[in-house]
């Protein structure tokens, strides 16, 4: 059973409409989501953190959660588990953002968008602090957090439904990714690397699936005691200026 989202409090909430949740974010996709995303002319970025199993970057208290989400592939001598998100690139407003800040496309939003301003992550608790809502939002409307467990039925659903897709999506995720040759990884916890594909070999790397092209993936790690972690467990590590993607580190 997955914990609930931690919260010390019950909490209220109702959307203002201010639109500062729908700009300067990367709002995470499902596969199908990024196919419709990429068909209608939208950039993806591609986020990747990888760990070895009871190893560098596993944290022990989300053991389940993230072996679900994650894909196994080999590296050098060892193997890592990767975790991919392709998320809509929003460095600024959401191409859906309406001048009303109102989402054009609110009856198909993605699903993240649907649950929020919940957390996908049960491991991470929900704080109104942490998010861009104005403090008027978490003082009216219907509760929406009583004690630890989420009052709407539907939205529980949604929120299974987001989950549940991140799991089923993280093979063909993963296939996508080295078809396109993003195949260096961040330690999770110590960073990400992200990519923005060329969106026409992306969509047609979404639309093949491609199978059974689990080469060698790589680590970016700049510290030399984790280097020297990954590569007691035979994993390759390179900590080389990127070219086709950034580091983000933490």
């Amino acid at each position: 059973m997955e914990p609930a989202n931690q919260v010390s409090d019950s909490l209220r909430f109702a959307c203002t409409g201010c639109g500062k949740c729908c700009s300067g974010h990367h709002v995470p996709l499902t596969l199908v989501e990024s196919q419709r995303w990429a068909r209608d002319g939208g950039q993806v970025i591609v986020l990747i953190e990888a760990f070895v199993v009871d190893g560098p970057g596993m944290p022990p208290e989300q053991r389940e959660h993230v072996l679900l989400r994650s894909h196994a592939v080999p590296s050098a001598d060892g193997q890592i588990r990767v975790s991919v998100t392709f998320a809509a690139f929003n460095p600024g407003r959401c191409r859906y953002l309406a001048d009303n800040d109102l989402c054009a496309i609110y009856d198909q939003r993605p699903l993240v968008c649907r649950i929020y301003p919940v957390e996908i992550n049960p491991h991470i608790p929900l704080r109104p602090e942490s998010k861009d809502c104005p403090p008027e939002a978490w003082q009216q409307g219907p509760d929406l957090i009583h004690g630890t467990q989420l009052v709407d039925a539907q939205l529980q659903a949604l929120v299974q439904a987001s989950r549940q897709a991140d799991r089923e999506d993280i093979a063909a995720k993963v296939a996508v990714c080295h078809a396109l040759g993003m195949t260096t990884s961040a330690l999770k916890g110590n960073g990400f690397t992200a990519y923005l594909p060329d969106m026409h070999a992306f969509a047609t790397a979404l639309a093949e699936l491609p199978q059974d092209i689990w080469g060698s993936w790589a680590l970016h790690v700049e510290d030399a005691a984790l280097q020297a972690q990954l590569q007691a467990h035979g994993v390759q590590v390179t900590d080389q200026p990127p070219v086709y993607y950034a580091f983000i580190g933490f």
